[in-house]
């Protein structure tokens, strides 16, 4: 089993969502983040005064899942993300050693 991070612009979510969907992924993790990469932040104006934000609004997106179906969902992910532009995120994989559903206390690819 692999774990899918993805970090991605908050606006991009639902045609991530939509595009895990259709590759047959069941369910998602969505935690809302702020950070930043190259882009390192922006100054803004409020009352006359400028200041600097550094850290950006982003997305983090969770998905635990066979290794045969990484490779489609990283696809999956990348598309639907891609603006094109500075800051569209980073996508991290991992081994996942086990995984148990607590309701039934199924182990391994049925937990998920």
């Amino acid at each position: 089993m692999k774990k899918i991070e993805a970090i991605i612009k908050p606006f991009k979510l639902d045609e991530v969502k939509e595009a895990l969907q259709e590759v047959g992924l069941q369910g998602i993790t969505v935690t809302e983040a702020k950070g930043f990469g190259r882009q390192k932040g922006h100054t803004e104006l409020y009352r006359g005064a400028e200041y600097v934000v550094d850290f950006l609004p982003k997305v983090k997106i969770e998905v635990v899942l066979n290794e045969d179906t990484v490779g489609k969902a990283v696809e999956a992910i990348q598309q639907a993300a891609r603006t094109g532009r500075i800051g569209d995120g980073k996508i991290f994989i991992s081994n996942v050693e086990e995984a148990i559903r607590i309701r039934t206390g199924e182990t391994g690819a049925e937990a998920i």
